[in-house]
């Protein structure tokens, strides 16, 4: 053994996990991908991918996935949280209006595990080919001083495009205009360390593999692992319907923190309860934490999972573009965002 892999790190068993994910990967590049897996940097040829566009705008974001990491690590389940990775950094920068072109991922482990790590970034690819967008690059880093074992972190970057004249919000947001939403599948990455507080505490018998009824048949670990929806074709049929004005991705804040982000000063949001369906688990972490409205409106998402803001004589069109799509409320003159009764 050398005195590398004494002090903890493997580098056969990264070796091992490139070779494990490399077909993923490679599935997720186009013709403008010019350098990538095995690269010291990846190369994406912008004059390809960019051609016929007037005025361009580059736009990107970074993020992870939280301690949802630590539910898949305790079910031993990679699978998802790659997906939730890339569909969260698809709907960020689909709030300004734009389509993605390339993404990049991070992670971290205390012990590398060829499987585990194959398995998440196998998912990383499936939600970049879904979304149209390319794996070009990342890194797998092996720290067992900096996490704890069994432990593991997610993160990366996307960059997409938008035309200049196409950005989102727009400035014409007025009150009256409609609020629609695109249903959650449940909490998608954010509200995590609230919820395991929550499931250890009152499930600490069964834990996640608990069945509570209210999950109709789910066990609490399967309803946390749903993979956060990805909204890019939903909304590219919205804009090519009606004229949407602004999208707002409800993540970390609920709609009290990520709503006002998208309106002109001045401007406000109703949001009507009980227009659309609440998760199922989003409701037991309400009524296992005996959570108030606030507080669960400014933790989880509750079900809104992207906010759609049209002028009001369009909303009849937008609901019947999209099958699941709820008319939930409307802009207002007040600057705050409410919750208020039908």
């Amino acid at each position: 053994m050398s005195q590398y892999s004494a002090a903890g790190v493997d580098i056969a068993a990264a070796t091992r996990a490139k070779e494990l994910m490399a077909d993923a990967v490679r599935s997720t590049h186009g013709p403008a991908v010019l350098a990538g897996m095995g690269a010291f940097g990846g190369c994406f040829d912008a004059a390809l991918a960019l051609a016929g566009m007037q005025a361009p705008v580059l736009v990107s974001s970074t993020d992870g996935v939280g301690t949802k990491t630590l539910v898949a690590a305790a079910l031993g389940r990679y699978d998802t949280v790659g997906q939730d990775l890339v569909n969260h950094a698809v709907n960020d920068i689909l709030v300004q209006g734009a389509r993605p072109l390339f993404f990049l991922d991070y992670i971290a482990v205390a012990k590398l595990d060829p499987a585990q790590v194959a398995a998440i970034v196998t998912g990383v690819a499936e939600g970049c080919r879904a979304a149209g967008c390319a794996l070009i690059g990342g890194e797998t880093a092996e720290m067992p001083d900096v996490y704890a074992p069994g432990a593991f972190d997610l993160a990366g970057t996307i960059v997409g495009v938008v035309e200049r004249t196409a950005m989102l919000p727009r400035p014409d947001i007025v009150p009256g205009d409609a609020i629609l939403a695109l249903p959650s599948t449940g909490l998608h990455t954010n509200g995590y360390s609230l919820a395991r507080r929550l499931v250890a505490r009152h499930f600490a018998t069964d834990g996640y593999a608990a069945r509570p009824s209210i999950l109709n048949g789910q066990t609490i670990g399967e309803a946390l692992l749903a993979i956060h929806r990805c909204y890019l074709a939903e909304v590219n049929a919205l804009r090519a319907a009606v004229l949407v004005k602004a999208l707002c991705h409800i993540t970390g804040g609920g709609i009290y923190d990520n709503l006002p982000r998208v309106l002109p000063a001045g401007l406000g949001a109703e949001i009507v309860r009980g227009s659309w369906p609440i998760p199922p688990i989003c409701q037991l972490l309400v009524d296992i934490g005996g959570l108030d409205e606030r507080e669960a409106f400014h933790a989880l998402n509750m079900g809104l999972g992207m906010l759609v803001i049209v002028p009001a004589d369009a909303a009849a069109t937008a609901l019947a573009t999209i099958a699941d799509a709820c008319l939930v409320g409307r802009v207002t003159a007040t600057p705050e965002v409410r919750l208020v009764d039908a």
